[in-house]
């Protein structure tokens, strides 16, 4: 029953991320942004805390990857302002009032506030609008992302119990669901980073989400060369991080996360069956997923899962290339304009 509970509310928060990208005022270059923060926070801290300063034991490193991964919330909310036209000083602002807080909940605070800001500077005199939105706005700012904060929290635990109650199943059902949805979550603005980090996901389930995640990145290449999402710089970034090409994936949601589920999941099977561990949370991203493995398994059985799974993940983006040929997708050019 928690398996299904958790399921449905995953696909019902891509749903609504996907509404929001199509139908929101400026939901696209909102969903740029949030993208840009979350490669700005989490993958800093996944490589420079749980990848270079835990792993091969460096504290300056790990420093500088927690201070980066505890911004998650100021990035979004300067970064999602910036881009809806607000003023760099007062992005930055407001954006510093959701220090402490989610991701989400500082893209949210900032999206909403961004049309405050433009309202504010429209009806106050030029002079006074400074320090009006210092008054009101900073305020209103932290407002808002404190009183969301701990519902978007709760939403992202229920997802993980997807997690907990695979563990007690079998290593082929663990495996599908695990590697699955963690690799759908890594092209969504939720960030598997973010995800695997807040659970602080250790073992066999964060093996698996680490390995399948870096494994798929070539049926994602496959996927943007063949139906031509974008130009070679977005199917080169979308290898090494997901995120940085969310605002394609959310106008494009059936066959990017049809594509990534399938991969996940069958890269997950082998990674369950094969027992290979990870006890860096945090590390479900391409480039720090698959280096990361080598610290806690064997390097030979390592090199031969990722080879495996590099193969299958190729083999199903072919044939999701094929099924998707005549499919009418959103390309870069038009999301970006």
């Amino acid at each position: 029953m928690e398996v299904i509970k958790g399921v449905g509310l995953l696909v019902l928060v891509l749903s609504a991320f996907t509404l929001f990208s199509y139908k929101a005022p400026q939901g696209m270059k909102a969903m740029g942004a949030l993208a840009n923060a979350a490669c700005a926070t989490f993958l800093v801290e996944a490589l420079q805390l749980s990848l270079l300063g835990n792993v091969f034991g460096i504290p300056f490193l790990a420093e500088i990857g927690t201070i980066n991964g505890g911004f998650g919330g100021v990035a979004a909310g300067t970064l999602v302002m910036l881009a809806l036209g607000v003023s760099p000083v007062y992005a930055l602002m407001l954006g510093l009032t959701s220090a402490k807080l989610g991701i989400l909940s500082g893209f949210i605070a900032g999206y909403l506030m961004s049309y405050v800001v433009k309202f504010l500077e429209k009806k106050v005199p030029p002079g006074l609008d400074l320090i009006v939105i210092i008054l009101i706005g900073t305020p209103m700012m932290r407002l808002i992302g404190v009183s969301i904060d701990p519902m978007v929290n709760t939403i992202l635990l229920t997802i993980g119990e997807i997690i907990t109650a695979c563990t007690d199943s079998s290593p082929i059902v663990m495996g599908l669901i695990i590697g699955g949805f963690f690799t759908l979550i890594s092209t969504s603005p939720l960030s598997s980073m973010a995800l695997t980090a807040m659970l602080a996901l250790k073992g066999a389930p964060m093996g698996i989400a680490a390995l399948a995640i870096s494994a798929t990145s070539i049926c994602n290449f496959l996927m943007f060369k063949n139906l031509k999402f974008g130009d070679k710089k977005d199917t080169i970034s979308v290898v090494i991080e997901p995120l940085t090409q969310a605002d394609i994936v959310s106008a494009n949601p059936i066959p990017i996360y049809s594509s990534n589920f399938a991969s996940g999941a069958v890269c997950g099977v082998v990674i369950s069956a094969m027992g290979l561990i990870n006890n860096a949370p945090g590390t479900a991203a391409p480039m720090a997923g698959l280096p990361v493995m080598f610290a806690y398994n064997p390097t030979d059985k390592v090199l031969l899962c990722t080879g495996i799974c590099v193969v299958l993940a190729g083999i199903v983006g072919i044939i999701c290339s094929r099924i998707f040929k005549n499919y009418k997708i959103k390309t870069a050019a038009e999301i970006r304009g």
